[in-house]
């Protein structure tokens, strides 16, 4: 597949993204409490619906959760994603960060974003370097997600928990950072017609959350 870099300065070799990263971001908050502040939320592309959701008291009522971003470090660095298995109860099907939500004993996001890389694909936390976490991503089902960005080696052995996880892919970081590959999709959810983003790569569909915590990676890492 093809496709145009975007006309800003990232870098997306693993030297320069981490420089950037560092720069940029600040590092992961604790897994829970007042200081959690929401950068983006699946209400962005309803107005409609912001104003309820997104508020102080939307934020106090949140449940605590974190994802990693598993940045690849090749050449050109990857974004690593899971497909969920689609016997799940929630999300069946849909491509995601590994995460969840935080547990009493994890002592910070970092923590949560690690302990659920390890528990869905086996992945060693030893061999991720966290470089910062974005703002939490507001989700319509109550969930305020911190988002973790680790760089890791590429070709790590993984062993996926096939409970949850069906497989891994990776997708070039350039193609992610670029918004001409970023569309509007409408779907109607709980009977309310909701507005979302969506990212079409090599057969496989990218939306809600993941999308729109893409998307905000982009604006932190680019502004």
């Amino acid at each position: 597949m093809s496709f145009t870099l975007p006309p800003d300065s990232l870098g997306f070799t693993p030297s320069s993204f981490r420089d950037r990263a560092l720069a940029v971001l600040p590092p992961p908050r604790s897994a829970g409490g007042s200081e959690l502040i929401a950068g983006a939320s699946d209400f962005d592309l309803n107005p409609d619906l912001a104003a309820r959701n997104v508020s102080a008291d939307a934020m106090r009522a949140a449940r605590p959760a974190a994802v990693l971003i598993p940045v690849i470090a090749r050449p050109v660095v990857t974004l690593l994603f899971t497909l969920r298995t689609e016997h799940l109860s929630a999300h069946a099907g849909q491509i995601a960060f590994p995460g969840g939500k935080c547990e009493p004993q994890d002592a910070d996001a970092l923590a949560t974003a690690l302990r659920e890389s390890h528990e869905e694909i086996g992945l060693d936390p030893a061999l991720v370097e966290p470089l910062g976490s974005l703002d939490c991503y507001l989700t319509g089902t109550g969930f305020c997600i911190t988002p973790v960005i680790g760089l890791v080696p590429p070709d790590v052995p993984l062993s996926l928990d096939r409970n949850e996880v069906d497989e891994t892919f990776e997708v070039p970081l350039p193609f992610l950072m670029d918004l001409g590959n970023y569309q509007r999709h409408t779907r109607m959810i709980g009977g309310i017609e909701r507005h979302f983003y969506a990212i079409p790569f090599a057969g496989r569909f990218i939306w809600g959350a993941t999308a729109g915590i893409l998307r905000h990676m982009r604006q932190r890492l680019t502004e």
